[in-house]
């Protein structure tokens, strides 16, 4: 029998090779010139990462008595286009230089336009270069989900999941937008665009679609256990993103020190500053926030305010109490062992990664 270290490198590698795979079919490296960049930004984009999405919609799967079979790789894998996908679109609404240290997909094609002296705006070109390629990758997250393989009754009985999860996720980039511009950033309001824009399509729909392919049918334990694992850990996933977009190492996150502050993030950190913060830390605050030429003494000064007030040493224990709680409910699961252990170290490094 194998070790879980181990077993997580061989769900690692088959979603790898079935993303190559897939890719590969449907824009061969030998394929059309004109396609190139394209092919080339899509295995930038699907090159690392700890696929995580994959991982609790796996061991959903086990965790229902599923077994190891290609088909459940694929439709898993599946949820890494869908990723992708959102990444691109969120690079061109923020207007992102950098993704995972490289050029974002607007900024790659934008150069592209600039370096063949073409007609017209290069900005323009790049944008709508990278909105196409998002779409592109969302509807292969489609049909490489529908081609997995796996039985149609399984698809069939998780399909509605799957259909409500990507209309969340476009929900979320709509409150994103939303938040941004009236600027209410409460806690709450915050806290309601990282779930559907994060936090419920990362940790807990993966959850549910795995449970669902396994067992053909949700049961009430399923549903008590991606609200209360599922849903926590997607929160606390959040906040720790929040905090590594203030604070996170750019060696380690691949973006600028402080980019979170730069694009404007109304984000749960920047809500419990605003609550705790003086008047005058507060103006700060807004007056800072948001600025694009912000720089690293503008950048000091924020993260200074954000620990004065506390509202950094706050979040990290949500995430904390978000991690206590979420372990509790799968305790309480009637999970597989063997599931129940492989979403306990997911959970663990949800929370506490460094990139």
């Amino acid at each position: 029998m194998t070790t879980h270290a181990a077993g997580m490198e061989t769900l690692r590698a088959q979603v790898e090779r079935a993303l190559a795979e897939f890719v590969e079919r449907k824009l061969p490296s030998g394929g059309d010139p004109e396609f190139a960049p394209l092919r080339t930004a899509a295995d930038e984009l699907l090159s690392g990462g700890k696929r995580l999405r994959p991982a609790f919609c796996y061991w959903g799967w086990r965790g229902a008595g599923g077994t190891d079979e290609p088909g459940v790789f694929t439709a898993a894998a599946s949820l890494e286009l869908l990723q992708a996908s959102a990444l691109v679109h969120d690079d061109v609404m923020d207007k992102s230089d950098l993704r995972r240290g490289m050029p974002s997909a607007h900024r790659r094609f934008q150069a592209m336009h600039e370096k063949s002296g073409w007609h017209g705006s290069a900005e323009q070109f790049g944008e709508g270069a990278a909105i196409l390629l998002g779409n592109l990758l969302l509807i292969w997250s489609g049909e490489m989900w529908r081609t997995s393989g796996l039985p149609r009754e399984a698809l069939d009985a998780a399909q509605p999941v799957h259909d409500h999860m990507r209309s969340e996720l476009m929900c979320g980039q709509y409150l994103d937008l939303l938040e941004q511009a009236h600027g209410e950033n409460t806690f709450e309001s915050a806290l309601r665009v990282a779930l559907f824009k994060s936090g419920k399509y990362s940790v807990e729909q993966p959850l549910r679609l795995g449970l669902a392919l396994a067992a053909r049918e949700l049961t009430p334990w399923m549903d008590e256990l991606c609200t209360g694992y599922g849903r926590r850990v997607g929160i606390a996933f959040q906040l720790r993103d929040d905090i590594l977009g203030v604070f996170g190492d750019p060696a380690q996150t691949g973006k600028p020190a402080g980019d979170d502050l730069r694009e404007g993030k109304r984000t749960m950190l920047v809500a419990r500053t605003l609550a705790a913060a003086s008047p005058a830390d507060a103006d700060t605050v807004r007056l800072l926030l948001g600025d694009p030429g912000l720089d690293e003494a503008g950048v000091a000064t924020l993260r200074r305010i954000i620990e004065d007030t506390g509202a950094l040493q706050e979040c990290e224990d949500l995430i904390g109490d978000y991690l206590s709680q979420a372990l509790s409910a799968l305790e309480s699961s009637p999970v597989t062992p063997e599931a129940r252990k492989a979403l306990t170290e997911l959970a663990i490094a949800a929370t506490s990664r460094k990139t």
